[in-house]
């Protein structure tokens, strides 16, 4: 049983496009704490149009934590964003009962609830020989290589996002076992509380919000941003929705109009798929995204029951 006066957690979830970011940052502003990202590219300080980062100047109300941390030279893997979210949330509850943490990305919310067990290292040389092979035979070879050798990860996995499949690949050959068996099957000890809140909408809505969002991306200069790492774009932080169509057009596989779509398309079959991730974990509340209201109520209430 937790303890009911342990500092809390409040974790913004939900599918890409939907407005965590928004919601965090009243709730943020709100309760006068920092946000931590759980989202596995906003830490990546070479990639900001394709990730949605927030913006300078919501970066400026509150303090954030996990975003432009790292460089796409670094691998960063789940267990990492753990250990690094576990310090920086004591480093906040020194002066803050509470904090938020708010991303799309439903392995490192587990990974930040429930802890995952570091993995075993994989061999180079298969990491390599599979690396060749993708860049040889493309995505949909790779997507059918771990559906057939890894059909559980498959299942659950962000399918057009070819770094997770690669390391996916490459452990499941290197150790012969699927890599969501090193996730803890029983949650690790966490001195702080935790309440789950999920973001969703009608499904026209959201599509037609992500496809307006993938347009403000080009707006705002998303190929421009592709083409200054197109020289990089081997690195597996990069093999990810919004650059790899970008750069099948700057390698002349595809029109630009067709990378668009194709964004557009990719995005949107992300988001259904982290809709389903976290429909199976029973604990989120769900919310429309501008229901701040009720959501307010919601963590109040848990915040009272911890008085």
């Amino acid at each position: 049983m937790k303890d009911r006066s342990a500092p809390l957690v409040i974790v913004i979830a939900g599918p890409t496009g939907i407005g965590k970011t928004a919601l965090s940052l009243k709730l943020a502003q709100h309760f006068q704490t920092g946000i931590i990202s759980a989202d596995s590219r906003q830490c990546f300080r070479e990639m900001t149009i394709g990730t949605a980062k927030p913006t300078p100047e919501e970066l400026a109300l509150v303090p954030h934590y996990f975003i432009n941390s790292h460089s796409i030279t670094q691998p960063v893997t789940a267990f990492d964003f753990e250990q690094y979210a576990l310090v920086e949330l004591e480093h906040i509850f020194r002066t803050r009962h509470i904090a938020v943490v708010c991303g799309g990305t439903g392995l490192y919310i587990q990974a930040l609830c429930q802890g995952m067990d570091e993995m075993p290292p994989v061999d180079k040389a298969i990491e390599e020989a599979v690396n060749i092979a993708y860049a040889e035979k493309g995505r949909e070879w790779l997507k059918e290589a771990v559906a057939t050798e890894d059909p559980e990860f498959f299942a659950l996995a962000e399918v057009d996002n070819p770094a997770r499949l690669l390391r996916a690949l490459v452990f499941r050959r290197s150790t012969g076992r699927s890599i969501t068996h090193f996730q803890t099957k029983t949650a690790k000890y966490r001195p702080f509380r935790i309440l789950k809140i999920a973001l969703d909408l009608n499904r026209q809505e959201l599509y037609h919000r992500i496809n307006q969002r993938v347009d403000n991306m080009m707006a705002a200069g998303l190929l421009k941003e592709a083409e200054g790492l197109y020289s990089q774009r081997p690195l597996k932080a990069l093999n990810t929705v919004g650059y790899s169509e970008l750069f099948d057009f700057l390698d002349g596989q595809c029109s630009l109009e067709s990378a668009v779509e194709l964004i557009k398309q990719h995005s949107r079959n992300y988001a259904k798929r982290q809709l389903t991730w976290f429909r199976k974990d029973k604990d989120f509340h769900w919310f429309l995204p501008d229901n701040f209201t009720d959501v307010l109520k919601l963590v109040t209430a848990e915040i009272s029951a911890g008085v």
